[in-house]
């Protein structure tokens, strides 16, 4: 069975579900999470304007309050992935 291929940004996978966001991979020890929090229309399209990063523990055997290790709200999506990228290399380097 084929491995399933998944959105990238900066070579990490980017998953996407309705206003979720996952970035980063399960099988390493952080992921972030996104959620959109709220919207603004531009010309005809709707672009994200508010978004809540959360840098999160992949260790199941956490719970779910220990599991969240950084969070804070952006404007933008655009901000909101440079600075889950960041958090993300740095989770992963410590």
């Amino acid at each position: 069975m084929a491995e399933k291929q998944f959105s990238t940004y900066k070579g990490k996978p980017l998953v996407r579900c309705g206003d979720e966001l996952y970035y980063g991979s399960m099988a390493e020890r952080f992921v972030i999470h996104m959620v959109i929090k709220s919207k603004k229309t531009v010309g005809d399209e709707e672009i994200a304007d508010r978004v809540a990063i959360q840098l999160l523990c992949t260790d199941p055997d956490l719970s779910p309050r220990k599991q969240l290790v950084k969070s804070s709200e952006k404007q933008g999506l655009y901000v909101a992935l440079d600075i889950a990228d960041v958090w993300l290399d740095r989770a992963l380097k410590a």
